[in-house]
């Protein structure tokens, strides 16, 4: 590792899991990275069983900059990667999905456009996996039920609501500050919890998009298609965690006025498991995807409880102030538009 007087610029932080198809190139792009010196590359592992794990750990094995960790079993998203934080010692962390690669000069950039914009957390261009073309994937506003509304590109630096989960850098010391991303909430809207967080703490989030990464999406959940996505999948896991960590996140952070976004998610929700009862027939879809995910959502009040408190101490930015990000295009529509063009979605059970 670099000697304690040369702290790296950015840790990169990657959570593999299971990612032996995506994660030589994900390394091999960092290794040709422009500012390669100035970076320190953590790998944390969730107990792969595809060998994805010892092939991690022997691509950084001679690197003077990396370091891997085997948590020993799957903690999910949230918890592995806040246990990969402790050691780094960048003044950003760059939570990196492995199903990515970047393009050379990508942290270059970034480091370059944070600073820039004067923004406390960011995020590069995603472009898809094999071509050039843009993924939605910038959150730029959130709609009336509190999912994050996406936008198309729009100028070289842009104010955003909601950097993306598969390339997320931060301050390090504001993501210990703000107590990192929420174990409770596992895996899926972590990102949108950690940017509400972020804003109502009095800070900022931006896109740097002449920082360009590209990003399968979707890897583990969707991956017919190697590279290229060629279907409309999900799975009754996905929508479980999706639909109670999406009404967690506005309870959680909604102050006041903000909370009356709740009981409108909570009808969409109605209606989109109406839905799929309708094209699945299957009624453990609807028991998994919606009454057990608000009967987790019940269980854990005392812990949104907590947070509330939590937040409530550091909250510099009130329900009115956020208003401004708030938009009456729903976040729903870009679901429905990968409707029509793969037909209607694949829903495993896992």
């Amino acid at each position: 590792m670099n000697s304690p007087a040369a702290a790296p610029s950015i840790s990169v932080i990657i959570l593999n899991y299971n990612g032996a198809r995506w994660i030589k190139r994900c390394l091999d792009s960092l290794t040709a990275q422009t500012i390669f010196s100035q970076i320190e590359v953590i790998i944390a592992d969730n107990l792969s069983t595809d060998g994805s794990d010892q092939t991690a750990e022997a691509l950084v094995k001679g690197w003077p900059n990396g370091r891997f960790i085997q948590h020993g079993e799957n903690l999910g998203f949230c918890e592995g990667n806040n246990r990969a934080v402790p050691p780094a010692r960048g003044e950003y962390l760059f939570f990196l999905n492995n199903d990515t690669w970047l393009e050379p000069d990508c942290l270059e950039k970034l480091l370059s456009g944070v600073k820039t914009a004067q923004a406390n957390a960011a995020s590069p261009l995603v472009l898809n996996y094999d071509d050039e073309s843009h993924q939605l994937v910038f959150g730029a506003w959130f709609d009336i039920c509190g999912h994050p509304v996406f936008a198309e590109v729009q100028p070289e630096i842009r104010e955003l609501f909601m950097p993306p989960g598969c390339s997320y850098l931060v301050e390090a010391k504001l993501f210990r500050d703000l107590g990192g991303f929420d174990k409770d909430i596992f895996l899926y809207c972590d990102e949108l919890d950690l940017s509400w967080r972020i804003w109502t703490a009095g800070y900022r989030c931006a896109a740097i998009q002449t920082s360009r990464l590209h990003h399968r999406w979707a890897a583990n959940v969707n991956p017919k298609g190697d590279q290229k996505i060629v279907e409309f999948r999900t799975s009754d896991s996905k929508r479980f965690y999706t639909n109670r960590n999406s009404l967690m996140v506005l309870l959680k952070n909604a102050q006041h006025i903000l909370l009356l976004l709740v009981p409108i998610q909570l009808g969409m929700l109605s209606v989109e498991t109406l839905v799929g009862w309708v094209l699945l027939r299957r009624w453990s879809f609807v028991k998994r995807t919606f009454f057990d995910a608000l009967a987790d959502c019940w269980r854990l009040r005392g812990h949104i409880l907590a947070e509330r408190r939590r937040i409530r101490s550091f909250r510099r930015r009130s329900d009115w102030w956020m208003l401004r990000f708030l938009t009456w295009r729903l976040n729903r529509w870009e679901e429905f538009k990968r409707l029509r063009k793969f037909g209607i979605p694949k829903v495993t059970k896992d």
